[in-house]
């Protein structure tokens, strides 16, 4: 409940007036205008390529525009991001830019670490500073001496975000930061919106879920095509509204219904399949043209499920593909299977971002267009084209550099990727993790495509609408083991989110 709301004040928390920015000569910011309340969450939506992003760059310093002026309650911005920081700005970003080799509490205080007299850094004071920090936020489970390569994504994030609000910002901005979130953490970080808020803080908050945007944002603004095109007041516009004045048109249908209904054909059997102490004795099939969803709270051993699928975990058990028994022990020998995994994370565990679309889609079928160690690249060119048209990657051409890719479009090149080995079992870790929604709609319709085809896919996702909508069966995990198998009637996000705790019962 939005209890914080308050009418614009005099001065605004954050007043852009004019804002322009382009690169070379491409306009990412056209004469916008945004003013944003002290005691206000206001939600910035718009597409992938909208202009978010650049504004938020402006926001924090690491950009100047070439026209117009920014305010942070009443002081002019400029001078870099060190001036945004003096003013009280602070931002959460959705790929998390943590040091993997540090500490947690290293991270959480890097560059502002309390120093011993002799000017060496006080590991004890460090340690103390991160377990008040995390009292004071409610963060739980996470210890401030863990590397945080050890971490899952989810708790990086929540480092992320612990991090960003530990200064007490003024002006906090979350850009797809509780994208990698499963709900208890979202409502955790929804929670510390509405408490800057109350203190008579700003907080920007971008999400591609509209479901979270209307929790907690008092106010939304469209950005579209460079520009921001309206705000409304949270309560009086609909999401067919948000939708359309995001995408300049009538929104098409997010859950596109199944093209054919799904065979009897076993395409994955999986039985007594164990993963440490983590995965325990769980059984599932998967049929042609089925979407078998996995779901669950976080850490029940739905991301050591795919990754035993994948050959990526140690696991014990037996698996059948097409009624034949695997040994999977390797990513290698699941290809050679058939089955194919799209990672949770696409920039750390799946693309190489300095290197081309071509590169990263072709990477995996270089074995088949390569003769006497020469690459075939009139083949290769035929190939990546082919596949980046299906999916709809928007790019200059194949040659452009998957680093300077908007999240949705880095996506589908993984995706690209994965399709070209021919796999037919599909294993999908939260594919639309922090997309747009015009994004969504082109991957959600492809799996609907791919089904219809005759792949069978395996389904995770951190957002239970996306499940229920897209699964034709739901399976949810708890403590490692399986705690219900949804389908038709049952097939609903109550009693989902009721299995996940442990208190659905058919």
């Amino acid at each position: 409940m939005k209890d914080h709301a308050v009418e614009v004040a005099s001065p605004a928390a954050l007043d852009a007036k004019g804002i322009s920015k382009s690169f070379g000569g491409i306009a990412a910011l056209q004469h916008v205008d945004f003013s944003g309340s002290p005691g206000e969450v206001h939600g910035l939506l718009g597409e992938n390529g909208a202009g978010k992003s650049t504004f938020i760059k402006l926001i924090v310093g690491a950009l100047r525009p070439d026209a117009g002026t920014i305010s942070v309650f009443g002081e002019a911005l400029g001078g870099g991001p060190r001036r945004a920081r003096r003013l009280g700005v602070a931002a959460v970003l959705q790929e998390i830019p943590l040091i993997p080799d540090l500490t947690v509490a290293q991270n959480i205080w890097f560059r502002d670490e309390p120093m011993h007299r002799l000017g060496m850094i006080s590991e004890r004071r460090l340690l103390s500073m991160t377990r008040t920090l995390f009292e004071r936020l409610g963060v739980e489970g996470i210890g401030p001496s863990a590397l945080v390569r050890e971490l899952s994504l989810s708790n990086r994030q929540v480092i992320a975000i612990s991090r960003s609000v530990a200064h007490s910002p003024r002006v906090l901005i979350f850009d797809e930061a509780t994208s990698a979130l499963p709900p208890k953490e979202v409502e955790w970080a929804l929670s510390l919106a509405r408490d800057i808020a109350r203190q008579g803080g700003l907080v920007i908050f971008i999400s591609h879920r509209l479901r979270e945007v209307r929790t907690v944002a008092d106010r939304i603004t469209i950005f579209r095509n460079s520009r921001a095109v309206g705000t409304y007041r949270t309560e009086e516009v609909s999401d067919d509204r948000l939708i359309t004045e995001m995408l300049g048109r009538p929104p098409q249908m997010l859950y596109p219904p199944p093209q054919r209904t799904r065979t009897t054909r076993l395409m994955l059997e999986v039985r007594g399949l164990n993963a440490g102490d983590r995965l325990k004795d769980v059984a599932l099939d998967v049929r042609e043209g089925e979407i078998l969803g996995i779901g669950g709270l976080e850490g029940q051993g739905q991301n050591e499920l795919l990754l035993a699928l994948a050959g990526l975990r140690p696991a014990r058990g037996e698996i059948k593909v097409n009624g034949v028994g695997m040994n999977i022990s390797s990513s290698r020998q699941a290809l050679r299977a058939g089955i194919a995994l799209i990672p949770e994370d696409r920039q750390s565990q799946g693309l190489l971002l300095t290197k081309s679309i071509r590169h990263n889609v072709s990477l995996s079928i270089l074995g088949g267009i390569t003769r006497w160690g020469v690459l075939n690249l009139t083949k290769e060119t035929h190939l990546v084209e082919s596949m980046t048209k299906r999916l709809n990657v928007k790019a200059t051409d194949i040659d452009q550099i998957a680093r300077t890719l908007s999240g949705g479009n880095q996506q589908k090149v993984l995706m690209a990727r994965v399709l070209l080995t021919k796999a037919r079992i599909l294993l999908l870790n939260d594919p639309a993790r922090g997309v747009d929604v015009g994004t969504k709609a082109d991957i959600f319709g492809l799996l609907r495509q791919l089904t219809a085809e005759g792949y069978g896919i395996v389904l995770h996702s951190t957002d239970f609408q996306e499940l229920v909508n897209l699964s034709d069966r739901l399976m949810i995990l708890r403590g490692g083991s399986i705690s219900a198998i949804l389908q038709g009637d049952d097939l609903t996000e109550t009693n989902a989110l009721s299995a996940s705790v442990g208190n659905w019962t058919n």
